[in-house]
């Protein structure tokens, strides 16, 4: 049947009394607009996320990729402790790690016509608000705030070579090749 033939079907759920008060109050706090946007944006999450693959509680899959959910804090508590000349080296190696991933398991290729692609998916999983303008990378609300990590993350990701062109968020990233 096709989409346009497909009638509109109903789902009753059935919700314990301390799951309806909660959802009520998120609506009544105005964190969400209703139970409709509220279970579609939990959809979302669970398919973007592969919450179908996860081993609930305490073990994460994004695919082929273990995930944790990580405070910045222990990102930069580790940071401190590279030195700042491996910085970029580091961020390079996150971002291959990152390419493969997401070709292994989503089948992106990070190449310049799925950028788009591969920002929604960094989105996603927590990493910031990405775009492009004209032949600048923009990084806005970046998960954490250290220009060359993120350059060479970037770098090896993408398959370009970038220069960093501010220290503080928003991070802008000019395409040098």
């Amino acid at each position: 049947m096709s989409s346009e033939k497909r009638s509109v079907r109903r789902t009753t759920i059935i919700l314990d009394e301390e799951e309806r008060e909660y959802i009520d109050s998120l609506i009544e706090k105005g964190k969400e607009p209703g139970i409709k946007p509220l279970i579609s944006k939990m959809l979302d999450v669970y398919r973007n996320m592969m919450i179908y693959d996860w081993k609930y509680p305490g073990e994460y899959y994004c695919g082929i990729s273990r995930v944790a959910f990580v405070n910045i804090e222990f990102i930069d508590i580790m940071l401190k402790y590279i030195p700042k000349e491996k910085w970029r080296e580091v961020g390079q190696r996150m971002g291959e790690a990152a390419r493969v991933s997401m070709e292994a398991t989503l089948n992106i290729e990070a190449n310049r016509e799925k950028w788009s692609v591969v920002f929604k998916r960094l989105s996603v999983q927590g990493f910031g608000d990405f775009y492009m303008k004209d032949r600048f990378v923009i990084v806005r609300t970046p998960f954490m705030n250290n220009p060359e990590v993120w350059g060479g993350f970037l770098e090896n990701l993408l398959g370009v070579r970038l220069e960093v062109r501010t220290l503080s968020p928003p991070l802008v990233f000019e395409i040098s090749r």
